[in-house]
């Protein structure tokens, strides 16, 4: 028997987590995991539009982690269930390639407008989606227990994901558009 992608269970506004506890659509929890799929979605345009083979193994990993992310918010938080974590390691990795990128990158004097090019662009958007999905998980993290280092690992990948978009502008000869305040 194949499985369907539809239920008819969500048809009112409501979705289950794993562990069946059912929550209206617009809960915070439900925000914090949607928002994290959807960076993920963005993660995967940022390799589509930038092909280089080491950066799509990291990204793919980013990717990965994501998915733990989601499952881990995506779970009834008053069953205890067995869940995928992330581990110190996974934000170790991000730094160590956000310190990698930055040692081929010119120092930053100034604030820069996203842009310069496709790929550039699709990090920044990622980087904005990653920010939302922090705020989120921080804002469901008042709420009801969430792993701080779910927290730290969002946080860490907005920085990588900037630090991407200016690696991929000088990769690419794309200029970086400094911010110029009116005066």
């Amino acid at each position: 028997m194949a499985f369907k992608i539809y239920t008819k269970t969500g048809d009112k506004g409501e979705t289950s987590l794993f562990g069946g506890k059912r929550l209206p659509k617009h809960h915070l929890r439900i925000e914090s995991y949607g928002t994290v799929d959807e960076l993920n979605a963005f993660i995967g345009l940022i390799k589509d539009s930038f092909n280089n083979k080491k950066t799509n193994i990291v990204l793919k990993e980013i990717q990965d982690r994501l998915f733990t992310i989601g499952s881990n918010l995506a779970s009834d938080p008053d069953k205890d269930m067995i869940t995928p974590d992330i581990k110190n390691e996974d934000i170790i990795l991000l730094e160590k390639e956000i310190d990698e990128m930055e040692g081929e990158l010119a120092p930053l004097k100034s604030f820069i407008l996203p842009g310069g090019n496709i790929a550039v662009s699709h990090c920044h958007l990622a980087r904005c989606v990653c920010r939302r999905a922090e705020r989120r998980v921080i804002a469901l993290h008042t709420e009801e227990p969430v792993p701080e280092i779910i927290i730290q690992y969002l946080n860490r990948l907005s920085d990588y994901l900037f630090v991407l978009g200016r690696w991929v502008g000088k990769e690419t000869g794309a200029d970086e558009i400094a911010w110029q305040p009116r005066k």
